[in-house]
């Protein structure tokens, strides 16, 4: 039997485009939106700030090292967040009555300058009884210790917990530790999958 619920955050709960962000860094550089995201990519400073290894201030600092361009930290912080989009990938509703029967816990790689602009914004992230969040756990998915992290905020067994992501690999890792994982392609799927689970909503 099912008792707590595991989400993944982006594409799954808020869809996002990266090049969304390219674009808007584009308006508050004057770079060209390619060269914004070469340079970008051309490092793993994204990775770190997401694995918790560089904190919200050193983040901003090297930004601007990488782009070569000074980025006030609210221009920062508006562009780094560009990538989502306003409307959720769930209805929220779900999630209210899921959470009548079920305890749910997010798990998530994501960053302190993300998270805390989504919080802000989407009131339905309130409905969350944990967060597992890898710029908090140092750890990333598909690593291990960020699925255990999960599975302590669960407070029940692996195989009591169903959990969905949009990324297979990270659904294979959950299934390794006995969760009941599932990947996620849309609502339409991810009520099917909740049903076949034995979830009720």
């Amino acid at each position: 039997m099912i008792h707590t619920l595991l989400f993944d955050l982006g594409n799954v709960l808020i869809p996002f485009e990266l090049t969304r962000g390219y674009r808007a860094f584009e308006t508050s550089t004057g770079l060209p939106a390619q060269l914004v995201a070469e340079r970008l990519t051309s490092t793993d400073l994204y990775q770190r700030y997401e694995a918790g290894l560089v904190s919200t201030p050193e983040f901003h600092k090297s930004i601007s090292e990488v782009l070569q361009v000074e980025i006030p930290m609210e221009e920062l912080r508006s562009a780094w967040n560009a990538i989502f989009f306003p409307d959720p990938t769930v209805n929220p509703e779900l999630l209210i009555k899921l959470k009548e029967n079920y305890r749910l816990v997010l798990l998530s790689n994501t960053n302190e300058l993300h998270f805390e602009w989504l919080r802000e914004r989407y009131d339905f992230l309130q409905l969350f009884d944990a967060f597992t969040l890898s710029y908090e756990v140092g750890a990333m998915k598909p690593e291990r210790l960020i699925f255990e992290d999960a599975l302590s905020k669960a407070r029940c067994a692996p195989e009591e917990c169903f959990y969905t992501d949009d990324i297979l690999k990270y659904v294979e890792t959950a299934r390794t530790l006995g969760i009941h994982a599932q990947q996620f392609t849309g609502e339409d799927r991810l009520r099917e999958h909740l049903t076949a689970a034995g979830v009720r909503y």
